[in-house]
């Protein structure tokens, strides 16, 4: 196992070697990862080390002063290292991308080349998750069953987490780095202030989600060191200011990602688990949802004589009020063209008159298609309409084209919304490609720029692509946007749907 490098920060030690840590206690033998589970939590937390600066000469005298300024510049150096650290983890976007950063932050200040972090939140909503540094699959999968302190956080423990060392560590981080063959360990718990992490009950004592002081335990960190070894007290103090910041940081992240978790379930729930198989038609489709939640959608219903309905569409704003309104959109969607799927235009009808009375403040974008039976030369009759939505582009061997749309307002923007549909035939062996303004704006680029970008992307895709709705989907988001559906910008939804007929 080679041990990751560890990043250089200005003003940091670099890791030293073995022979010049201060020695440590000899570890036991690592006992079995169920006995390390099951292995109580001290009750109470042992009495803080003090740790005190060596005395200076008297003052006055030359030796005075010169202390005094290696005092200063070692205060300045430290600040000026937790400055960037801090700085560097405020830039992080995502929960991983926070745990990670800490991780190595953290192995940076010990002077550590490998390190774990047990994310569990202590009033259980999750998400538990266990990151590591330096350490492979296998070493993170024996360690699943350890508990990495999920019990009470004391308020001595909190305040002086960061002067647990040496023969006061906890007595797991041992055990753990033995588990793993190393030859020590220097852990930490990560708390948070209690705000935002309410205790499963309301007896915090019964719950051991937040002490008396308000503190909750998010999980901990843990460095190993692969021979006998433990930070010094400059590494300790550092390393606990920093933790003492990235906590709080993490609790942000945490709630950021729960929120998004909640979101992106409300919106798989409101749009179809599956794509419906319809005899000589094959779909694909490929949603991404924005950090807030948005109201794009899409749908695919068999409809009566072999007929298939088509629809994509989206409503204004994000968060989970969006989401809602979308799944009651499409539900209402869902109706009508059972009723008039042959007449797109009244569908759409229906659905402006049911907006603007039952939710006369939002607007919303829609387009859908009624596929007619197959014809006997071949391929299909296809009829559409549009409410302030992109066209579909039609690709095939002969054409790759947009199908002109009229131009019409989205549903309840004016007072009354009309538009004509459009008629055409789509032959054996094309595909209609129906898409949501998302893919176009997180390109970046202006309306007509953005467009022709996606006709070339479709133009450009060969007869193997195009023969499969799944590739052609693929290479279409991958041909636009280069980083997929987490490009960077890609604050809006993106709904993009291939129907292939053959």
């Amino acid at each position: 196992m080679n041990p990751a490098h560890v990043r250089k920060v200005a003003g940091s030690e670099p890791p030293r070697s073995a022979a010049a840590h201060t020695p440590a206690a000899p570890v036991a033998t690592a006992p079995s990862a169920a006995a390390l589970a099951a292995t109580p939590t001290p009750a109470v937390p042992p009495a803080p080390v003090a740790v005190s600066a060596p005395a200076l000469p008297d003052r006055g005298s030359p030796e005075h002063s010169l202390a005094v300024q290696d005092r200063l510049a070692s205060w300045v150096c430290d600040l000026s290292l937790l400055h960037e650290l801090t700085e560097r983890l405020a830039r992080t976007a995502s929960l991983d991308a926070t745990l990670r950063e800490v991780l190595q932050a953290g192995a940076t200040l010990v002077g550590a080349r490998r390190g774990l972090i047990a994310l569990a939140p202590a009033d259980g909503r999750g998400p538990d998750t266990t990151v590591g540094l330096g350490l492979g699959h296998a070493d993170l999968g024996a360690l699943e069953t350890v508990d990495f302190g999920r019990g009470p956080v004391d308020a001595d423990e909190a305040v002086h987490a960061d002067l647990r060392h040496g023969e006061h560590q906890d007595v797991r981080t041992g055990e753990v780095a033995a588990q793993l063959g190393l030859g020590a360990a220097y852990g930490l718990a990560l708390t948070a202030n209690g705000t935002g992490f309410s205790p499963r009950s309301a007896d915090s004592s019964t719950s051991g989600a937040e002490s008396s002081t308000g503190v909750s335990r998010l999980g901990s960190a843990v460095w190993f060191y692969d021979e006998a070894a433990e930070p010094t007290d400059r590494q300790r103090r550092l390393t606990g200011l920093y933790l003492r910041f990235a906590g709080e940081h993490i609790a942000r992240a945490l709630e950021l990602a729960r929120v998004r978790r909640a979101s992106a379930e409300l919106a798989a729930e409101t749009l179809p688990a599956r794509l419906p198989r319809v005899p000589g038609v094959r779909m694909a489709v490929r949603h991404g949802t924005g950090p807030l939640g948005g109201g794009d959608w899409y749908d695919a219903l068999p409809l009566p004589e072999g007929a298939l309905g088509l629809a994509v569409g989206g409503v204004t704003g994000a968060g989970p009020g969006a989401v809602a309104a979308m799944g009651r959109l499409r539900a209402s969607l869902r109706a009508y063209a059972v009723m008039e799927g042959e007449d797109p235009v009244a569908v759409l009808s229906d659905l402006e008159l049911l907006l603007r009375l039952t939710e006369p403040a939002r607007s919303a974008t829609a387009l859908f298609g009624h596929v007619g039976a197959p014809l006997t030369p071949g391929g299909r009759k296809v009829t559409l309409a549009g409410a302030g939505h992109c066209p579909p582009l039609l690709v095939g061997d002969q054409r790759c084209e947009y199908v002109e749309t009229s131009l019409s307002a989205p549903l309840n923007m004016l007072s009354c919304w009309e538009a004509p549909s459009v008629e055409l035939h789509v032959r054996a062996g094309e595909s209609l490609v129906l898409f949501t303004d998302g893919l176009l704006h997180r390109t970046g680029e202006s309306a007509d720029r953005a467009f022709a970008h996606v006709h070339a992307a479709a133009q450009s895709a060969s007869r193997a692509v195009r023969e499969d709705p799944g590739l052609l989907a693929d290479h279409l988001v991958h041909t636009v946007l280069p980083d997929g559906l987490d490009a960077t910008g890609g604050e809006e939804d993106l709904v993009l749907l291939v129907a292939r007929f053959d």
